[in-house]
């Protein structure tokens, strides 16, 4: 999806998904293998990170009550998978970003994005599609 759609298809009506670090990192082990145990997720996420089975299990629990993700019992063990998708989440962060540190102004931010970034000739094309084809609906 591009920066573009992202920011111009959340309205007003969206849940917001704005996610700390941890989360984020959890969310990421789940969305990558649909589900896991508390127990995959802290493997996930070591070495990176040294959590207790407890901090992991709290914080999968607290997503849980937020909406975030969902639990089915396999004999003693919960097994949780991703209850947002991953696009949900970036649009909410990305617009949360821009809002923060460029007053919402979405060109400046690209034109950030484009002097700082490390983009080939096929990324800069791919963007160049990603405008046309955003003109283009904008259009009809």
């Amino acid at each position: 999806m591009s920066l573009v759609h992202a920011l111009e298809t959340e309205g007003p009506m969206a849940k917001k998904h704005q996610l700390a670090e941890l989360q984020l990192a959890i969310m990421q082990v789940l969305w990558r293998c649909g589900e896991a145990t508390v127990s995959e997720v802290r493997s996930a996420l070591a070495p990176d990170r040294e959590l207790a089975h407890t901090t992991v299990g709290t914080m999968l629990a607290k997503m849980e009550e937020k909406g975030h993700v969902r639990h089915r019992s396999d004999g003693r063990q919960n097994v949780y998978r991703p209850d947002i998708r991953q696009d949900q989440v970036s649009q909410t962060m990305v617009s949360d970003l821009a809002d923060r540190l460029f007053g919402g102004d979405i060109k400046q931010m690209v034109c950030h994005l484009l002097d700082d970034g490390d983009l080939s000739a096929e990324d800069l094309a791919e963007l160049r599609k990603l405008i046309r084809q955003r003109e283009k609906e904008l259009r009809e």
